[in-house]
């Protein structure tokens, strides 16, 4: 904090240098050609319909870093992902907040929703600008935690929600617990949808197999223990997962072996064929 002595000035230094910040902020991150979203506040509606909504529970009042807020229910225009005002519109209310805190006067809490690590200012925003601004780490906040179906680890930009909405509709398709369900993951969020219909289809011919009707989690673990596991332990053996995700690896495999022989059944000659067609 820079202090000249005349706590109105400096209130509207703050407000002048954040603007400046947020100015330069955008003009790097276009001469970086980085995505458009990597300054973006992430929306809070956004990232439960992307995760999914299980419940929500009062915390109370918590002391929580300033870093860790991320996003917003319905302000994300007014400031910048590190909540550097966007405009001059919120100027007045700032400084006025700025020359409170300059003063040494109390500031209410704010109220947040966390999921996972991650914040979203429900009332606040101005008082967290002004706190990031005055370079504060931590600020007190009313807190109400947000569990969701899936969890929001690997969240840093807008563009990552697309991942996560897709694998929590291939979640509902294929409702894999614990191990299973950490270990299955893609990178491009299409494969999800790729994946699901495979899983379904390996399902359908193993209930004609065993003549019966077996639920969604039971189909979801019996591929995962008698299909997937197997298959990719053989692709580790024979050392073909190459720098691909296992269930990436999977994908190819199991997707090759079928437009090369044409069956479902796994041996060590149809890794041979498959290795040496991509070796072709």
């Amino acid at each position: 904090m820079r202090d000249t002595g005349f706590p109105l000035a400096d209130a509207e230094n703050d407000f002048l240098r954040a603007r400046r910040r947020q100015v330069l902020s955008r003009l790097a991150t276009w001469l970086r050609r980085e995505p458009d979203d990597v300054n973006i506040m992430l929306p809070f509606h956004e990232v439960v319909d992307a995760l999914g909504m299980r419940s929500e529970n009062r915390l109370g009042l918590r002391s929580i870093r300033l870093d860790s807020i991320v996003g917003s229910v319905d302000r994300t225009r007014d400031f910048d992902r590190r909540f550097r005002p966007t405009s001059g519109r919120v100027r007045e209310r700032w400084q006025r907040l700025a020359l409170a805190q300059r003063r040494g006067e109390s500031v209410p809490p704010i109220e947040v929703y966390r999921i996972g690590e991650l914040h979203f200012i429900i009332d606040g925003h101005h008082r967290v600008s002004v706190a990031h601004a005055l370079g504060l780490t931590t600020i007190d906040a009313y807190v109400t935690e947000v569990v969701t179906r899936i969890n929001a680890a690997g969240i840093r930009y807008r563009g990552d929600l697309i991942v996560k909405d897709y694998r929590r509709l291939f979640l509902e398709r294929v409702p894999l617990t614990g191990e299973a369900r950490a270990a299955v993951v893609v990178s491009d969020p299409w494969d999800y949808a790729q994946l699901g219909e495979h899983v379904e289809a390996w399902g359908f011919r193993l209930m004609q197999d065993e003549g019966k009707l077996l639920d969604r989690a039971e189909v979801a673990r019996r591929w995962y223990t008698d299909e997937y596991t197997p298959v990719v332990g053989m692709l580790r053996q024979a050392d073909m997962v190459g720098d691909r995700t296992e269930t990436e690896a999977y994908m190819w495999v199991a997707g090759e072996r079928y437009r090369l022989i044409r069956t479902h059944r796994w041996d060590p000659d149809v890794l041979s064929a498959v290795r040496d067609s991509s070796r072709r």
